[in-house]
């Protein structure tokens, strides 16, 4: 070989090994880079809780815990809602919510179908999705928490009844929304153990107050204008079970006329006390607002995905599983009577 064409070749491997080496070090400070950018960035834990409708004392309470569980996480709560429970009264808000970018959207569905479509595309978006106290779609959210099962939730107020009035004679339920999921789900429950396990009560009506004190309260008057032999009323609702016992406490079929249901014990202290209300049951509805909130961070921060098996650790509540159809069980329904009404205060 020629010295000019080595000195050539010299210079020609210098360059590229020059070049390689700021390549290398391009890679380096790129990579160096993204990762600082990654590990800097902040979840988004901007958490916006959507009840069934405002000025409901159950959501109210429901959702005092989600913003007690955000604020220990250092998130930003807020709640917005619509005044009345109708079906796809929550639509705008999903909408409004998912334009401004919020990390997760705490929703109680009135409808499992009606949200639907805006949920799926608040996912879409990038917003953690995560439904409690009435579900959607599976489809349409990350995850379910389930303040009960609904077998366990049917077959306590079943059981509270039926003792209440001796196993026997006619009954009614006053639900909801026609649309509720959890109560619709509830209600066929109900009606499937009462006539495998209660062959002597009979179920003459199911009537629906949509979650408003004064048509609750029409209703039932209703329900004993029309059910003259009525021995008791299950009201899975707990708008509906205060209005009903407010109507039974001043007519002439309080002690006659037993009522059962779902309740808060500041709700029903009164008609408990006063003997209107032998027992009714709940879950803390606190405590579901605020297993929701931290599921819901758990979405956000990657922890957990929603998928069969994960776990995670709900604050003081301790320690979760998601379970099958991405749900999260927070416990089984307790009752209040008069002898342990005035332990709980919500």
């Amino acid at each position: 070989m020629k010295r000019g064409t080595l000195r050539t070749g010299l210079r020609a491997a210098s360059a590229v090994a020059a070049l390689s080496l700021l390549l290398a070090a391009g890679c380096s400070s790129s990579t160096a880079t993204s990762g600082t950018t990654a590990a800097s960035k902040k979840a988004n834990l901007a958490i916006t809780f959507l009840p069934k409708n405002l000025g409901n004392a159950y959501f109210d309470t429901s959702d005092k815990g989600g913003k007690k569980a955000i604020d220990e996480l250092g998130g930003t709560y807020a709640e917005v809602g619509p005044a009345a429970a109708a079906p796809d009264a929550q639509v705008q808000y999903i909408n409004t919510l998912t334009q401004q970018g919020v990390g997760g959207i705490d929703v109680s569905a009135n409808d499992k179908a009606a949200i639907c479509s805006a949920l799926q595309d608040a996912m879409t978006a990038g917003v953690k999705v995560v439904t409690y106290d009435s579900d959607t779609n599976p489809e349409c959210r990350n995850l379910f928490i389930n303040q009960a099962t609904a077998d366990g939730i049917a077959k306590v107020e079943v059981d509270m009844i039926a003792k209440q009035i001796g196993d026997s004679g006619e009954v009614a339920i006053l639900s909801a929304s026609a649309n509720a999921t959890n109560q619709n789900a509830w209600i066929d429950l109900m009606k499937a153990d009462l006539a495998s396990s209660h062959p002597n009560i009979k179920l003459v009506d199911v009537v629906y107050g949509n979650d408003d004190d004064q048509t609750s309260f029409d209703k039932t008057a209703g329900l004993l204008s029309a059910h003259p032999n009525l021995k008791g009323i299950i009201s899975p609702t707990t708008v509906g079970i205060a209005a009903a016992a407010r109507y039974l406490s001043t007519s002439s079929a309080k002690g006659k006329v037993a009522l059962t249901g779902l309740g808060t014990p500041n709700q029903m202290r009164q008609y408990v006390k006063d003997g209107t209300v032998t027992a009714f049951a709940l879950w803390n509805p606190a405590d579901l607002g605020y297993l929701a909130a931290y599921a819901t961070a758990a979405l956000i921060k990657g922890e957990i995905t929603g998928k069969t098996g994960d776990t995670f650790t709900a604050g003081t509540l301790g320690k979760f599983t998601v379970g099958a159809n991405s749900t999260v069980l927070l416990g089984d329904p307790y009752q209040f009577t008069k002898d342990n009404i005035d332990q709980f205060n919500f």
